[in-house]
């Protein structure tokens, strides 16, 4: 607020940009943020989107066909990466991990090891609170035979404090780097200093939404309801006799009687005004005497586009289709081609995700690989770019998509088929048209070759008896 000599002034401010004081007030703003009803349906279908949990299936798998590992390493590889699986009961909670992954920015793990049996691998993966953790850089300082020189060296550790990371807490327990697995979302602020949410850049629509919508609900409640206005002739009574005169009028207006609407009872009750926020306002001689007028209520009480465009708006920021906060929109799962750019940007959108997610699959890999002597920290990093991990898909729209693609393919391949062998071979009809691999297509000519052996041996079979 601002005073001035002579007149005071009144003003308040609204924080829509969601600034924040340090990293641990950052977090709590996301985590407040995704509770709210709008942006936690917007999350969840991110969430359900990028991670699926179908039965008997792994909602990841990891792909090692682009590297030149021989097959008893990859399945070696293959073993590590379920254990870590298992470590982190990723198809029972993977969706929370994402979530928090998501909403957070970053993602903290402690890996437990076996100190007098290393090779054992990590044998748990403790997942710890983000507003408790800290990276922070450990200056060295060793003594060497000069005595005018030392040797100072950096070192990245974490500070981990159960009681949070605010400065009056104290200090936290220092945790060595390679026992912290941290993954963030890749995000930073203009002074690359502070790591952002996705979540971040709905902040704003969100704080806006909200305050739209109090706007409303106060601006309703206080207009919804018509008023009356009594002008009452006071004459020529002096100033205190006419405010007495009023509140005698006033009284003999009150409620004789009262329905409770909790018990449904109606009694008396002379205390209460007959309705509320009326006005009584005196007349003098000469006007028009005791008249009682009525105050209309409010004329756009029905209007929500400002509320739909900052949902809009909130939805936008977030990537997710506006047609999903529609309720009259229907949903189909047929027709490909029919999806619309929004459907097919928020896809990408999720593979982006979930690229930069597969970040912590990597750093845990990393460890255990090595410490299970599976490889060393350089052949982990020459293939680390070729290693690249598989989301589970949706069941039901794998399986539309793919039988739209098989109907389409089949229907082109029907009217080129005059063409084959005229102006186009089968191979490459079989390569362009049906979309068939090398291997693919010696596996069915052997299946051709083999089911028509098998009838033509029973046609003959059936000539001889």
């Amino acid at each position: 607020s601002v005073m001035c000599s002579g007149a005071n002034a009144y003003g308040s401010y609204v924080d829509f940009d969601g600034a924040f004081k340090n990293e641990v007030d950052l977090i709590t703003r996301y985590r407040d943020a995704s509770q709210t009803a709008d942006c936690e349906i917007a999350i969840d279908n991110i969430v359900n989107e990028a991670i699926v949990i179908e039965k008997n299936k792994s909602a990841v798998d990891i792909g090692l066909d682009n590297t030149e590992l021989s097959e008893g390493i990859k399945k070696k590889v293959r073993g590590e990466f379920e254990n870590i699986l298992h470590l982190l009961n990723f198809n029972k909670y993977g969706s929370d991990i994402f979530r928090r992954w998501y909403v957070e920015g970053r993602i903290y793990y402690h890996a437990m090891i076996d100190e007098n049996d290393p090779k054992r691998g990590i044998i748990e993966l403790r997942s710890l609170d983000s507003t408790k953790v800290k990276k922070i850089k450990h200056v060295k300082q060793e003594k060497t035979r000069d005595p005018m020189k030392v040797n100072v060296s950096t070192q990245d550790m974490y500070s981990y404090n159960e009681r949070g990371m605010d400065s009056k807490a104290g200090q936290g327990i220092m945790i060595s780097g390679d026992s912290i697995i941290y993954t963030t979302s890749g995000l930073l602020n203009t002074s690359k200093q502070t790591v952002l949410s996705y979540l971040h850049k709905a902040l704003k629509p969100l704080n806006q939404l909200r305050m739209v919508e109090d706007a409303i609900v106060i601006y309703r409640i206080s207009r919804a309801p018509e008023r009356r206005i009594f002008y009452i002739d006071v004459g020529n009574l002096p100033k205190i006799k006419a405010e007495q005169y009023i509140r005698d009028i006033m009284t003999r207006y009150k409620n004789r009687l009262l329905y409770d609407s909790d018990t449904g009872e109606v009694k008396d009750d002379k205390r209460h005004q007959s309705m509320l926020e009326d006005y009584w306002l005196p007349r003098r001689e000469g006007g028009r005497g005791t008249e009682i007028t009525t105050l209309p209520g409010g004329e756009n009480l029905g209007q929500l586009e400002d509320v739909e465009y900052f949902q809009r708006k909130l939805y936008k920021a977030m990537h997710v289709p506006v047609s999903r906060l529609e309720a009259e929109s229907g949903f189909s799962l047929g027709r490909e081609s029919e999806i619309t750019r929004d459907e097919l940007l928020f896809s990408k959108f999720i593979k982006k995700l979930q690229t930069r997610f597969s970040i912590l699959f990597d750093e845990i890999m990393e460890r255990q690989l090595i410490l299970r002597n599976v490889m060393t920290a350089a052949e982990w990093a020459k293939i680390r770019d070729k290693v690249h991990y598989r989301y589970e898909k949706d069941h039901y729209y794998s399986e539309f998509k793919h039988q739209e693609t098989m109907s389409q393919r089949l229907d082109l391949a029907r009217n080129t088929e005059d063409y084959v062998g005229k102006y186009y071979s089968k191979e490459w009809f079989r390569t362009n048209i049906l979309k068939q691999t090398a291997p693919e297509m010696e596996k069915q000519d052997e299946l051709i070759a083999k089911e028509a052996e098998e009838e033509g041996g029973g046609e003959e079979g059936e000539e001889e008896y």
